[in-house]
């Protein structure tokens, strides 16, 4: 196994380009578990951890710019208004010594249904910068996941940045996992309320092959909330639509039975996350509608 070690982005793609199966890493939080345990063998390693532009972010006036390996420790500490739902998705992974050194990056280039960030990213709707020595492009993250840890990264293509809209509303996420750290989630939720577009958007990880957004969920809800004119009157959600809407989320799963849980509990999990989360989320923009226009 060969280590190359760019000195600068320039460098990385160029050494992308000549080596198009080099397995970037930078936190090493994923992929470094897949070495240890022989279920990857890649003949060239690209590391990146000398291209500092990664580990840097910067907000602009609607959306923050996430570098790649800017680790889940920074987004918890110094993006939690801006990227509320991301923050509450680092703050479920691993370890604090796992927190400072991996990133969004890594989950995305590795794109395991299971990886922590994507129903946070989902629900946020955010977009992915990729470069090569071709050009660069954003990918829509609803486009990015094509398949079991697969993604819509050409060969010679790397993950640069992510972009991701600053909220205008409450974001929630929830995880279940065997245990209440240092575990991959059987299941996992994220929501994100968009007063400003007046919907909801989802991201379920870990219920099926890809992360996935329930698209029927959000349509019932925003066409429930847009008709019974709850962005305006503030009133609570009720039973029947948070109902629906939770056993809509289920219906969206397609997951499979392991060692960590069966199809069966995934999808009640994942119906009673998206219930809680949406209860959570909808009181918080209730209280914040209050304050702000006098809505009881």
């Amino acid at each position: 196994m060969d280590f190359l070690r760019p000195a600068s982005w320039e460098e990385a793609l160029a050494a992308k380009a000549e080596h198009p199966t080099a397995v970037p890493i930078a936190g090493g939080t994923d992929v470094m578990v897949e070495i240890n345990f022989d279920h990857r063998r890649p003949e060239y390693l690209l590391d990146l951890n000398r291209i500092g532009e990664l580990s840097e972010w910067e907000a602009g006036e609607e959306s923050v710019r996430l570098g790649a390996s800017v680790p889940y420790s920074t987004i918890m500490e110094q993006l939690r208004g801006e990227l509320p739902g991301l923050a509450l998705a680092s703050h479920t992974v691993a370890s604090p010594q796992i927190r400072n050194r991996g990133g969004v990056g890594g989950n995305l280039g590795t794109a395991s249904p299971a990886g922590d960030a994507h129903p946070a990213l989902l629900a946020a709707g955010a977009e992915v910068e990729v470069e090569s020595v071709r050009g660069s492009r954003l990918i829509p993250i609803d486009e990015f996941y094509t398949g079991v840890k697969r993604n819509a990264l050409a060969a010679d293509e790397l993950i640069r940045a992510v972009h991701i809209k600053k909220a205008d509303g409450p974001q929630q996420y929830s995880k279940v996992g065997t245990r209440n750290a240092m575990v991959i989630a059987v299941c996992a939720f994220g929501l994100a309320l968009h007063p400003g577009t007046r919907t909801v958007r989802t991201g379920i990880g870990s219920a099926a092959p890809t992360p996935v957004r329930a698209r029927t969920a959000e349509e019932f809800l925003n066409a429930a909330l847009d008709e019974g004119g709850f962005w305006d009157n503030g009133k609570i959600i009720t039973p029947s639509v948070a109902k629906q809407f939770a056993d809509l989320c289920s219906a969206a799963c397609n997951p499979i039975d392991d060692v960590r849980g069966t199809a069966s509990y995934r999808r009640h999990a994942v119906g009673i996350m998206a219930r809680r989360t949406l209860t959570w989320a909808w009181e918080s923009y209730r209280g914040t509608a209050a304050s702000t226009e006098g809505v009881a």
